[in-house]
């Protein structure tokens, strides 16, 4: 692997991730699990509407491009080539959900993919790659809003669900693991977050419901269990939504520290931020698309 320079971010990097992102800690991370495979040009490496068949022992796979680039394609439309360094299908292998996209190999590349199993072996040598999977992860997100927002797509408030992300048990251990003095209460109508400003934290929302809206346009309803303002922390950037108590409301703030902390002692709750956010974004970009 001499001859592969990962001393330096690539050309395409996230530009507000770029400070969390690092090619070679991925690179590392995956090494870790994983030898690199090579592939011909247009290879398809995954496809759109598909998933791995569990029964014929398939297995949905998160990959780090070494070399060469990939074309990621959705309808037989190119959306975006990814080049040395980056990370791509981790939103379907977050959820397990089918392939948003094709990704076909655009020149002779150089990968290395990671099951599951794989995956979270890495992830239990080097927790720490936790918190730039999710910054990689958030900036697509993010990306995807903006794009519906100068599209003036937005979607209805109705086809929104309402998010609860901790189950009952992992939402016990977070309280107990941070303490019931640090519990956080808002009244109804009380504005939590607010669009555009800087964000020092995380909630998790113990009791109550709150309304996420972007340019005043309700997006999410968030419950007992789910999550808001994650984003901010992961990317420290400004946030991208105003968050609004519909009810009384009991939230657990977490800051950064205490974020990467829990990354590192609680393997269940790195799991499921990792699919929250994939969720988000798979959800976000079928309305796009739609």
């Amino acid at each position: 692997m001499e001859e592969l320079n990962f001393t330096s971010t690539p050309e395409t990097a996230h530009s507000s991730a770029q400070s969390i992102y690092d090619p070679v800690a991925a690179y590392k991370f995956f090494k870790s699990a994983a030898s690199e495979t090579r592939l011909k040009a247009g290879k398809a490496i995954f496809v759109q509407d598909k998933k791995a068949n569990r029964l014929l022992l398939q297995h949905d796979m998160i990959y780090l491009l070494l070399d060469g680039e990939v074309d990621i394609s959705v309808n037989k439309k190119t959306i975006a080539t990814i080049r040395k360094g980056e990370i791509f299908g981790e939103m379907a292998f977050s959820t397990g959900a089918v392939r948003s996209a094709t990704a076909t190999a655009k020149t002779e590349c150089m990968v290395i993919a990671l099951n599951e199993k794989q995956f979270y072996a890495a992830l239990r040598e080097k927790p720490e790659f936790a918190i730039m999977l999710m910054g990689v992860m958030a900036e697509r997100l993010r990306k995807m809003i903006t794009r519906m927002i100068e599209a003036n797509d937005m979607p209805a408030s109705e086809q929104w669900k309402v998010s609860a992300v901790f189950n009952d048990d992992l939402l016990a251990e977070l309280e107990e693991e941070i303490g019931q003095r640090e519990i956080m209460r808002f009244p109804t109508g009380k504005t939590i977050l607010h669009e555009g400003q800087s964000g020092v934290m995380m909630y998790i929302v113990l009791e109550g419901e709150i309304a996420v809206s972007i340019q005043n346009l309700v997006v999410e309803r968030v419950g007992p269990g789910g999550m808001i303002g994650e984003m901010a922390i992961i990317e420290r950037t400004t946030r991208l939504a105003t968050a609004i108590a519909e009810s009384d409301c009991a939230l657990l703030p977490i800051n950064r520290n205490v974020f990467i902390e829990l990354v590192k002692e609680n393997p269940a709750f790195c799991v499921t931020l990792f699919t929250e956010v994939a969720e988000r974004a798979l959800h976000i970009a079928r309305q796009y698309e739609g």
